[in-house]
């Protein structure tokens, strides 16, 4: 469930009460005696932000010389309170130049008491857009004296941006040229056994957007995601296309998204931010194209030999190559000496890891370099113990690759000007934690 906050407090490092604001009438206002003598007198703050005294909870984070207190009386969302603090605190920049500190509250109090009002009502938090805000709460703070001179920004269509229509957006923008760009970013998380055999395997994805967009544009975008493609076939009346479609699992979205329109069109439809700005995540479980498979093989020879050989194969197509490919293989502590034969790229032991780090600076799709090693050990008295090897690690950038096969439809852009956009889209798929065990 949201904050659902009861009260908020504004201490001191001395624990007197700077300002506070009682949301809901189920705990006392006595409670920060409770704050002060259970956590403050008996130096806890450091330990944890949460704590429980009496049946409520408090959440508190120091910035500068303040803590901020937040009361519960019920199971509440920790992340969302914290994240409440941390955008209410950026707002209380705003208005105070840059400053939020003791003497900033004491120079602010009417002001900071009108600003708890708008940003929570009933203890659920509400917008803390400090570019909406400004528009109706026009009174400025008492700025620090080195605080730098604030520059005021003209948002014309008060009453649009106030309703949170478009508060992610002012109007007015005019760019010469209009352009969109939008990067899809996947992560690939694998862990194969040493056969080759898929042990764990997911991808965590995310669509990166930096829209130059004059007016007030509106965006669609469609993707080949199996829910979408049956929508859009169901609603045309013709049966889908022949093609791969991904299920996206987790997915979630900018608060730009038209979430109603999602769900009955199952298109992604939204008012862009200008300039940077993360659209959506998402997560695929099933189905996913491994940019590599590593194929290891290590013989003991002895007690001071080892042979190490290692396949990488690249299954992405000819025409594609991956950057930046590492590949770490573990080898024991006890090194002494290592040789190698490398059919590409370059190869070193590195003692600081315990790893033969073999680096290709560009890897091409469809082919298959090994790496071959001898390593010499350091000879050991005593009994011999069973290795257990940590897993190979891999790291690489592949572009325009995407291990879930996820692919940009199309991306229209729709203005009541009617100008000509350019849209550029581009895929790049990294490794998360790409293990091999050996």
């Amino acid at each position: 469930m949201p904050v659902a906050a009861s009260a908020i407090y504004f201490l001191n490092l001395r624990g007197d009460v700077l300002i506070n604001r009682l949301y809901r009438d189920d705990v006392g206002g006595n409670m920060v005696d409770a704050f002060r003598m259970h956590i403050m007198q008996t130096k806890e703050l450091g330990t944890c932000p949460v704590r429980q005294i009496g049946g409520c909870s408090f959440f508190y984070m120091r910035i500068s010389n303040v803590y901020i207190v937040i009361v519960v009386s019920s199971n509440a969302n920790v992340a969302c309170a914290f994240k409440f603090v941390v955008e209410a605190v950026a707002l209380f920049k705003s208005y105070f130049g840059g400053a939020f500190d003791e003497d900033a509250i004491r120079n602010n109090f009417v002001l900071i008491y009108e600003l708890l009002d708008e940003i929570m009502d009933f203890g659920y938090p509400q917008n803390l857009s400090a570019e909406i805000l400004k528009l109706y709460i026009t009174q400025e703070g008492v700025r620090s004296p080195f605080s730098s001179k604030p520059t005021d920004k003209p948002v014309p269509n008060a009453t649009l941006q106030v309703t949170g229509a478009v508060g992610w957006r002012r109007e007015g923008l005019v760019y010469k040229k209009n352009e969109v760009f939008l990067d899809i970013v996947e992560s690939v998380n694998l862990l194969m056994s040493s056969k080759g055999s898929v042990l764990r395997c997911d991808v965590t994805g995310k669509v990166l957007m930096k829209c130059f967009l004059s007016g007030m544009p509106d965006l669609k975008l469609g993707l080949n995601d199996k829910i979408g493609l049956e929508k859009e076939s169901q609603l045309k009346s013709r049966p889908t296309k022949s093609g791969k479609t991904i299920e996206l699992d987790d997915v979630t979205f900018h608060q730009c998204v038209n979430l109603t329109r999602f769900n009955s069109e199952k298109t992604v439809s939204f008012v862009p931010p200008d300039g940077e700005f993360e659209l959506m995540k998402y997560r695929i479980t099933e189905g996913v194209n491994l940019p590599f498979k590593v194929l290891p093989t290590i013989k003991e020879l002895g007690r001071t030999r080892m042979e190490v050989n290692v396949k990488v194969k690249s299954v992405f197509g000819a025409k594609m190559f991956a950057l930046g490919v590492v590949i770490k293989i573990p080898v024991p502590k006890q090194t002494a000496k290592t040789s190698f034969q490398v059919t590409s790229g370059r190869a070193k032991y590195n003692a600081a890891i315990d790893c033969l780090v073999w680096k290709i600076r560009k890897f091409p799709g469809q082919t298959e370099p090994t790496l071959s090693a001898e390593v010499e050990l350091i000879s050991t008295i005593g009994e011999k113990k069973s290795l257990t090897r940590p897993p190979i690690q891999m790291e690489f950038q592949v572009p325009m690759f995407t291990a879930s096969g996820l692919r940009v439809r199309f991306l229209k852009v729709w203005e009541k000007s009617g100008y000509n956009t350019v849209e550029w889209v581009r895929y790049i798929t990294k490794a998360g934690s790409y293990e091999i065990r050996c």
